[in-house]
């Protein structure tokens, strides 16, 4: 008699999902829209999604976040559909996650969107740069709203407690102490570290980038919302390996790759951390490092999936955040990506309208790729500057340099050296500094 198969893995937590649309709240995205965003969250993070909840409010109630009635509501449905989860579509406090609770009982699981994009970034962090940023990001959310003891936390923490050892150990209570007390203690010391760690790569970064300027060879920075295809595109233009799924948050340490652009001229292209809706103040702050790659950018690409039904709403969230970070005065040009999504639709009339001088591609297909890279030409060669220079002939291997990203008006050989008068692309201004008359 055949034996029944064993499950080979295990069961998902099923949760509902409960979205609130406030009175006169300006949002990006709508309040349906938004629940459905974190849907594809909520599966990303692997759970099952058994039922969604929503209620319109003129105000978030100050115990439960949302109405007594709508609490009791809940509490019936998980009982019917049998949910152990659940997640709320925005950030709750400390209070309501105590009280929520207390409601519910202590064998449902409270999470908000930020603890589930954190759970995501746990689970994608593969490197120890990744690994720093998302606990750093979950210490400091968790640490306000410490209301039960490690075990809770340590369950909640989506990989990077658990990973780390840190707070395993912990479980004795110190002399008149508590154990929040304790546990806020370690957390503190904890977080104290990683900031440490985190200083360090961020030096590391910025000798990176140093060494970046003096090559003279252009950064372009890739930003974009989560799941745009930035990762997709950095692979089809320098035919590197790079990893890509069709899930979000994919990327979470930078890619960097040297991609040619025209002949002889090549820049190094950077892909970063996608953008989200409501993407948590926690997770940028850890993110600063990496963030930093935009800043310093010659040149920033702004890619959109014009598949999406929301893709300007996603656009403007983009912007907005680089806005917050004030990353916003770089070079921008915007590509339309997924083309080939469309079939026989024809691009939106409002991202046309907001971004007149995208250019229309398909990281897949290849299609628009010749073209957009004609425009890094262009505009990293548009900003030009006067200069008076005179190059020792010691020196006389920048003289090709400079007739390929310059314009001579003058030339003429003395004792000392040759004598270029004219324009030079201002990126390789630092270059013949030294020469300046």
């Amino acid at each position: 008699m055949t034996k029944p198969a064993l499950p080979t893995e295990f069961p998902r937590e099923r949760a509902i999902l409960v979205g609130v649309e406030l009175h006169r709240r300006p949002q990006m995205l709508s309040a349906k829209d938004s629940l459905v965003e974190l849907t594809w969250l909520a599966a990303t993070a692997g759970l099952h999604i058994v039922a969604s909840l929503t209620q319109r409010l003129r105000r978030v109630n100050a115990a439960t976040f949302i109405g007594s009635g709508k609490v009791q509501e809940l509490k019936d449905l998980i009982d019917e559909v049998v949910a152990d989860t659940v997640i709320f579509d925005d950030e709750l406090s400390a209070r309501h996650q105590r009280e929520l609770e207390t409601r519910l009982g202590t064998h449902v699981k409270i999470l908000d969107r930020t603890a589930l994009i954190l759970d995501i970034f746990a689970q994608h962090a593969r490197t120890r740069e990744g690994a720093l940023q998302v606990e750093l990001a979950q210490y400091e959310y968790r640490l306000t709203r410490l209301t039960r003891q490690w075990t809770h936390l340590a369950r909640q923490a989506g990989g990077g407690a658990g990973r780390t050892g840190a707070i395993g150990g912990v479980g004795l209570h110190g002399p008149g102490e508590t154990q929040l007390e304790v546990d806020r203690r370690e957390i503190g010391r904890r977080i104290t570290y990683l900031k440490a760690e985190l200083l360090k790569v961020r030096a590391h970064r910025a000798r990176q980038r140093m060494r970046r300027k003096r090559s003279d060879v252009p950064v372009v920075a890739i930003v974009g919302y989560t799941n745009a295809g930035k990762s997709t595109l950095l692979r089809a233009l320098s035919q590197a390996e790079i990893r890509t799924e069709d899930e979000l948050f994919t990327t979470l340490d930078p890619t960097t790759r040297r991609v040619k652009i025209s002949d002889g001229q090549h820049v190094l292209m950077t892909d970063t951390v996608g953008f989200i809706n409501k993407l948590p103040a926690t997770v940028v702050a850890a993110f600063r490092a990496t963030l930093e790659e935009i800043a310093d950018a010659d040149l920033v690409l702004h890619v959109v999936d014009v598949t999406h039904h929301n893709s300007l709403e996603q656009a403007q969230i983009v912007e907005h955040t680089l806005n917050e970070l004030e990353l916003d005065k770089a070079q921008v040009v915007t590509a339309l990506n997924k083309i080939d999504g469309l079939g026989s639709e024809q691009l939106p009339d409002d991202l046309l309208l907001a971004y007149p001088s995208a250019v229309p591609i398909s990281a897949l297909t290849g299609t628009g790729l010749q073209l957009l890279l004609d425009l890094f030409s262009q505009r990293l060669n548009r900003t030009m500057v006067n200069v008076d220079l005179l190059i020792p002939y010691a020196d006389g291997h920048l003289l090709p340099l400079f007739h390929k990203y310059g314009q001579a008006e003058k030339v003429e050989h003395s004792e000392e050296g040759v004598i270029l008068v004219g324009r030079l692309a201002r990126r390789f201004l630092g270059t013949f500094k030294e020469f300046l008359r």
